[in-house]
């Protein structure tokens, strides 16, 4: 009698064995399946620019930037214009079109919401999402007046105001073709 049920007790560890092991394996597998493919990006390194601020007819100061971005490396070989073309006219239009720098209030700047803008542009009018990131690297601001007291004390200049405190990038050697 103790045999029978030695027994009955093994086949029972050994179907909940078997149970465990295969919704394990089956839950890694479908894990594996279900795991993203890397999307290999190039970096494109922005134009620097030097965009004049214009108000009531009158420039008030320039923006000075540096943007750059992280694209698809294989959507970006269909791309036909030069992503560096389509950079600067997404941020002449972000910056002097339909300005989001308040010069007042400088502060209040929302660097996410700018890239997001960058990203959103771009990718729409190519139809696909090719840009994956923009970074930026610099965008100040030099007033009418820095840049005329720059001029006059030439030894002592004084700086352009930051907006977005940038860190620098290093271009991909295959961004240059787009």
């Amino acid at each position: 009698m103790v045999k029978v049920l030695l027994i009955g007790f093994w086949v029972c560890l050994v179907s909940i064995g078997g149970v465990y092991l295969s919704v394990r394996m089956s839950q890694s597998g479908a894990e594996a399946a279900a795991a993203p493919v890397p999307v290999v990006t190039i970096v494109v390194r922005g134009n620097p620019l030097s965009m004049p601020v214009i108000h009531n007819g009158a420039v008030e100061g320039y923006f000075l930037g540096r943007i750059s971005l992280s694209v698809d490396s294989e959507k970006s070989k269909k791309v036909h214009i030069p992503m560096e073309v389509m950079l600067t006219d997404e941020l002449f239009s972000l910056l002097m079109g339909n300005p989001m720098i308040d010069l007042k209030n400088v502060g209040a700047f929302d660097p996410e919401a700018f890239r997001t803008k960058i990203k959103d542009g771009i990718n729409g009018k190519l139809g696909d999402a090719v840009v994956q990131t923009v970074m930026i690297e610099q965008l100040d601001y030099m007033s009418k007046d820095t840049i005329a007291a720059n001029s006059a004390r030439r030894g002592n200049p004084t700086p352009p105001q930051k907006i977005v405190e940038g860190t620098p990038v290093e271009a991909t050697p295959a961004a240059a073709s787009h």
